[in-house]
């Protein structure tokens, strides 16, 4: 039998209960690389998600704590959208998807494990990325540690600059 080993995810496993919104928290916190996050615009930030359903998985997150669309300012949508951009071109040339998910999941029915601060999810998607493993054992295999994602990111970034 072959084993697929993944540390990382012994937190989300064992996790407990936290006070306050995962995503204020974040983009409070002192250390971007602590918390993964990847650029941090005028009114949102980037943040890789710790439990991705794909490599290069990341959210876009509005720095307001704020559960719906309609909630967002005009000034917010357009950061959010000029953000969105911006990644899917970085993760294009780093990971090069042919092609990307890219939405927003309202309500905990329909998928938000962070309901009460809206985020936009960005999903890089290959050709044969869907296989037998999260069909036959509930298993998905991402291919690239955050760690080395984060850095080839923060890297291409300050390149751009």
């Amino acid at each position: 039998m072959n084993r697929i080993w993944a540390p990382w995810r012994l937190k989300y496993v064992q996790k407990t209960e936290r006070k306050g919104c995962l995503f204020c928290r974040a983009y409070k916190e002192k250390s971007d690389k602590k918390r993964r996050i990847v650029l941090r615009s005028s009114h949102c930030f980037v943040i890789l998600n710790t439990f991705p359903y794909n490599n290069g998985h990341l959210m876009i997150v509005p720095y307001r704590h704020i559960a719906h669309p309609k909630d967002l300012n005009k000034d917010e949508v357009f950061d959010m959208h000029k953000t969105l951009n911006k990644m899917l071109r970085v993760l294009k040339k780093i990971l090069n998807p042919s092609g990307f998910n890219v939405g927003i999941n309202i309500g905990k029915h329909a998928g938000a494990g962070i309901e009460k601060h809206i985020h936009t999810h960005v999903v890089p998607r290959w050709i044969g990325d869907t296989n037998f493993m999260p069909v036959l054992s509930d298993t998905r295999v991402i291919p690239q540690s955050l760690d080395d994602l984060y850095k080839k990111i923060i890297k291409y970034l300050k390149k751009e600059k």
